[in-house]
């Protein structure tokens, strides 16, 4: 349904470099990355998987209070592995991996809060492999 969804950030390497490092677990690098120059008046970089950037975070205006974006995942091993990375990176943690039933039984989901307060959530939905 979406192509792309983009977020304002506040320090552009700062966040570059933490999605980098979060990310990575789940398969999601960054593609690209446009410049001032090139757009007329922000720093963008894309992150997504396949040569396709769907994730856009930039420094063209202030970061939102309430922003939740959710990256899917394929395993719940995947799911720890953002939470650790992200950690790791410098976010803070909104919700350790685990089920969320109340969604639906195999609702397995992490949140952290990058650098800017954003809730950046993964989530697998298949059923535990190791069950």
């Amino acid at each position: 349904m979406l192509d792309h969804v983009g977020i304002p950030v506040s320090d552009y390497a700062r966040s570059v470099a933490f999605y980098t490092q979060a990310l990575a677990p789940i398969g999601i690098g960054l593609v690209m990355e446009v410049t001032p120059e090139m757009t007329g008046n922000a720093s963008s970089a894309g992150f997504g998987s396949g040569g396709k950037p769907d994730f856009w975070i930039n420094d063209d205006g202030a970061p939102g209070q309430h922003t939740h974006v959710a990256f899917v995942a394929d395993s719940r091993a995947k799911v720890d592995a953002f939470h650790a990375a992200a950690l790791a990176a410098g976010g803070r943690d909104n919700g350790a991996p685990g089920l969320r039933p109340h969604y639906h039984p195999n609702y397995y989901g992490a949140f952290v809060r990058d650098p800017d307060g954003h809730n950046i959530e993964t989530v697998c939905h298949l059923p535990d492999a190791n069950a």
